[in-house]
């Protein structure tokens, strides 16, 4: 593996390895591998962040590295400068790029004309670091994924749900995602999505029914502002509230990559009462990321 630039890109057993690979250096965490010793790495975002960020950066001098931020708006890219032209200067100059910006062409054009490890900490196609820490939580909360059953609910032709859907294609859990049909993944995606493993459902008390993990986002997506009334009216019978998880398993865990914005996708007593596994998945984004940045370190050695 040379770049995390998509769940896509990634086989099942390398996910799997990702993921155990986190749990491990959770674990071992006052202990972890320097293997970023005299290495800078830059972290170029251009769209606002604070789990992303702050973890990329702890994570970053947690394995001996130094961490660079660089703020699109105040970089030449600003001003229209082409991705490869910035790639080639920084790759000249620094030892790795984590890169969160709107167009996965970027994040891939970066990898190819920097030759730097590049990591994807989010574009508008696909979210794989978040990804992996849901799948680490999974593995310390439900003992692993296999035969379990996750429902993501909300806007289900987002990056988040876009990453949920090639893990399970990829690992072969049993995902639904529950959407009206305005915000259901487009055709053209699914048409390309291997195997038989993911389900859209409409209904969401049917899409969450017999569901081990119930999942959702935010309804408005950075870039998506001027469309907040009509989403929020669209995707109100999306909201996880005690109601809609009375058809879930017995012991459902409750998951959102957080930002939570309560009252809408979720509701505060539902938040707060499963905030243990939330906020440990927020967490695990430090080390999911710390994982892939010591495979990435792994692969160039």
């Amino acid at each position: 593996m040379n770049h995390l630039l998509s769940i896509e890109q990634l086989t099942g057993d390398e996910i799997a390895h990702l993921v155990n690979r986190a749990v491990d250096l959770k674990k071992n965490r006052k202990s972890s591998p320097q293997v970023l010793t005299g290495q800078t790495w830059a972290l170029i975002f251009n769209k606002s962040s604070t789990r992303t960020r702050v973890s990329f950066e702890v994570g970053i001098r947690e394995l001996g590295g130094s961490p660079m931020f660089l703020s699109g708006s105040e970089m030449q890219l600003g001003r229209g400068e082409p991705v490869k032209d910035t790639a080639r200067v920084l790759g000249r100059m620094v030892d790795g790029a984590v890169i969160r910006t709107y167009a996965q062409q970027d994040v891939v054009d970066f990898a190819h004309y920097s030759k730097l490890p590049t990591i994807n900490a989010l574009t508008d196609d696909e979210h794989p670091c978040q990804i992996l820490a849901d799948l680490q939580t999974m593995q310390e909360r439900l003992g692993g994924w296999k035969g379990k059953r996750v429902c993501f609910l909300g806007d289900g032709d987002c990056n988040v749900a876009r990453s949920w859907i090639w893990a399970s294609a990829r690992l072969g859990f049993e995902l639904v995602i529950g959407a009206p049909k305005a915000f259901q993944p487009a055709e053209s995606f699914m048409s390309g999505v291997p195997g038989n493993t993911v389900r859209v459902e409409a209904d969401a008390a049917k899409a969450v029914s017999g569901c081990d993990v119930v999942y959702t986002d935010v309804w408005v997506s950075m870039g998506k502002e001027a469309e907040s009334a009509e989403r929020i009216d669209i995707l109100r019978p999306y909201q996880i509230n005690e109601q809609l998880m009375s058809h879930a398993n017995n012991g459902a865990v409750i998951m959102h990559c957080l930002p939570a914005y309560r009252g809408k996708e979720i509701t505060d007593s539902v938040m707060e009462a499963h905030a243990d596994v939330i906020f440990d998945e927020a967490e695990n984004r430090l080390h999911a990321q710390k994982a892939v940045i010591v495979e990435l370190m792994r692969a160039r050695a």
